[in-house]
């Protein structure tokens, strides 16, 4: 049990920017940031050297890769042996499980789209698990951590063939990319991982930045020239293309335009500010969506001049709606024909054949388009069409033909044959989804006057989703597309990881406090409440509010408290942290405010002669993640300051 100092009030600190310790990145000088985009379909990693820093390098080409898929980035696929050892990831992780004999397959450990876990997980931990292909269980720890070895081996190969020497993991600033409406369970869950995997030491934590996905796509947009972007929300003509005429069509020049840079895998960007953002005037707003595999999150960034630096107005919104919910919908439509009974036996005695499925749907996928007219063809796995006829007496053909799905039917060649109003059914979900929290958010007062729109992220190459997009802005704002645009959020946390100081000011996406004792006043506290204490009369459970939700909190900013042991004796103070996504919290007894982390204050080797000891607090808010700082008032030294959002 500890007693903070009552009726303490909050003091917030507005350190000077060149006071070195308000920048909690400065530290050792790197040679080169390396920034992972661990993405919840694809990944991949970029890096740049700290004396070129306008030279961005992406990483090497994947072997393996897809019809009509990009292979610039990799699957987010991994395989583990029979015995739970690390194999292989990305394509060669799909390609060599794929060729597995079905006995033996079935053995072997493969995850795909697992980074979703660590957002619908309610209660995320250490010991949270994953299932693999085959139903098995693992321990998602290790998986993160295999997948972050894996990019750590590959970067450091390439910078020791670079530099012609083994290249020292010391001399990397390293940083992964997360969803900025992550919690921060799953933020500490990534930096856990990132310690597993040796990427770097518990006790240098500053070699590691954790960006936030759509903070780093806006920090690359502000380089953007001309010829890098497709501008569609314009009525005027772009690139040649009038874009009511066919939205599509700009990105397909676009990828032309990459592929034929692709061979020198190095992007330059301006050391200044890029033409586009040189039609931004001082308190100019602009919105980036980030549309992925598994998130869509949504940034609202205002420029501050003359330096470009950027300030949240509104907290990240968004939510589950990336692309992989149209597989899930493809699936539901599998359900609907072959029944439910069989899908999930299919999947489970022959996983191979299902990825190989999955793959073929994901190339028509992509090819899906407003204007489209002429059929889509997915083909079926041998194994699926053999597996059905043992599994319920008859053929594929004759199911379809009993379904009674009209937009889809058999193709003599053995595929399905989708018209393409049924592939466009099957986004109208997700994409409703996005377009309802645009909509929303257009609404917010802070989100009044936007310039331009940013759509990055994979799912964003989409012409159904730019359709919907500019459809509802009805040409309110000016809709940007970064040319090869699966990798703007990439690019854009090496950026960051080369001046973490950019983004200015955030927002505090939920309201943190602790619970403390105060005077209780009769009137003022509801008498259940009351705790009698050496003849003091104390009300309980009070909800002492270190930031609220939507607040801004500059970089650098610091909440201090104050809190004393009950006992001299007492080596640790554990002080629990409530969250809620409410405004106003009164009591941590109130409806909606949970237990979110633990602040741990080690006072061992500070013991001191004073009989009330104060052990002075300092959390920043203002970064990616939430940060603890104590000293000992008595003595000057420092007390060893820890938050955990996970040991829950």
């Amino acid at each position: 049990m500890y007693l903070p100092l009552f009726r303490l009030h909050l003091f917030l600190i507005f350190k000077q920017q060149n006071d070195t310790d308000s920048n909690a990145h400065t530290g050792p000088s790197f040679i080169v940031v390396v920034a992972i985009d661990f993405g919840t379909t694809s990944s991949g990693y970029a890096y740049a050297f700290t004396k070129e820093p306008e030279c961005i390098h992406t990483m090497r080409r994947w072997e393996g890769g897809d019809p009509g898929v990009s292979n610039q980035k990799t699957p987010t696929t991994i395989l583990l042996t029979p015995d739970r050892k690390f194999h292989s990831f990305g394509y060669a992780a799909r390609d060599f499980y794929h060729d597995l004999d079905p006995t033996e397959s079935k053995h072997w450990l493969y995850l795909e789209k697992f980074k979703m876990k660590l957002h619908t997980t309610a209660n995320l931990s250490i010991d949270t698990e994953l299932h693999a292909a085959n139903g098995k269980r693992v321990k998602a720890i290790d998986i993160f951590a295999y997948a972050l070895a894996f990019f750590k081996e590959q970067a450091l190969k390439e910078l020791s063939d670079q530099a012609g020497a083994e290249f020292d993991n010391a001399d990397i600033r390293w940083v992964i990319t997360v969803p900025a409406i992550w919690k921060m369970p799953a933020k500490q869950f990534m930096r856990e991982a990132a310690y597993k995997a040796g990427l770097v030491p518990r006790d240098n934590p500053e070699q590691l930045i954790i960006a936030l996905e759509p903070e780093a796509a806006s920090i690359y947009c502000r380089k953007l020239r001309l010829h890098q972007m497709i501008d569609i929300g314009t009525k005027t003509n772009q690139n040649g293309f009038s874009p009511t005429e066919n939205v599509g069509a700009g990105m397909t020049q676009a990828k032309e335009h990459v592929r034929s840079k692709r061979q020198s895998r190095t992007f330059l960007v301006e050391n200044v500010i890029g033409e586009l953002w040189s039609e931004l005037e001082e308190g100019d707003r602009y919105v980036v969506v980030d549309c992925g595999g598994g998130t869509v999150d949504l940034t609202v960034h205002q420029i501050r001049l003359p330096e470009g630096h950027l300030k949240e107005l509104y907290k990240a919104s968004g939510g589950p709606y990336g692309s992989i919910g149209i597989d899930y919908e493809f699936e539901k439509l599998l359900c609907k024909i072959f029944g439910p009974d069989f899908i999930d036996q299919f999947k489970i005695k022959r996983p191979a054949a299902w990825v190989d499925l999955m793959i073929a749907f994901e190339s028509r996928k992509r090819a899906a388009a407003p204007d489209r007219t002429n059929p889509l063809n997915i083909n079926l796995p041998f194994s699926f069409i053999d597996y059905y006829k043992k599994f319920r007496g008859h053929s594929v053909e004759h199911a379809l033909r009993k379904s009674n799905v009209d937009f889809v039917k058999w193709s003599s060649q053995g595929m399905l044959r989708m018209n393409p109003d049924a592939m466009n059914a099957l986004f109208k979900p997700t994409i409703d989804h996005i377009i309802q929290h645009l909509t929303d958010l257009f609404e917010k007062p802070e989100v009044s006057d936007i310039k331009f729109l940013f759509l990055v992220g994979g799912f964003a190459e989409s012409p159904l989703l730019q359709q919907a997009v500019q459809n509802m802005l009805q040409g309110r704002s000016r809709i940007i597309i970064p040319h090869d645009v699966g990798l703007t959020i990439l690019k854009g946390a090496v950026l960051f990881g080369l001046d973490p100081s950019v983004i200015k000011v955030r927002r505090s996406p939920l309201t943190y406090g602790v619970g403390v004792l105060n005077r209780y006043v009769e009137g003022k506290h509801p008498p259940d409440k009351m705790l009698v204490k050496d003849g003091t009369r104390w009300c309980t459970d009070v909800f002492d509010t270190f930031i609220t939700c939507d607040q801004s909190v500059a970089l650098g900013e610091t909440v201090k408290r104050s809190y004393t042991p009950a006992k001299p004796s007492q080596q640790v103070i554990v002080i629990h942290i409530y969250c809620s996504e409410k405004e106003r919290v009164g009591f941590i007894s109130e409806p909606g405010v949970r237990k979110c982390g633990t602040l741990r204050l080690d006072v061992t080797g500070t013991e001191s002669t004073v009989v009330r000891r104060e052990i002075q607090t300092l959390m920043q808010f203002g970064d990616t993640e939430i940060r603890a700082m104590a000293v000992d008032v008595a003595t000057s030294r420092t007390v060893k300051a820890s938050i955990d959002f996970l040991s829950q």
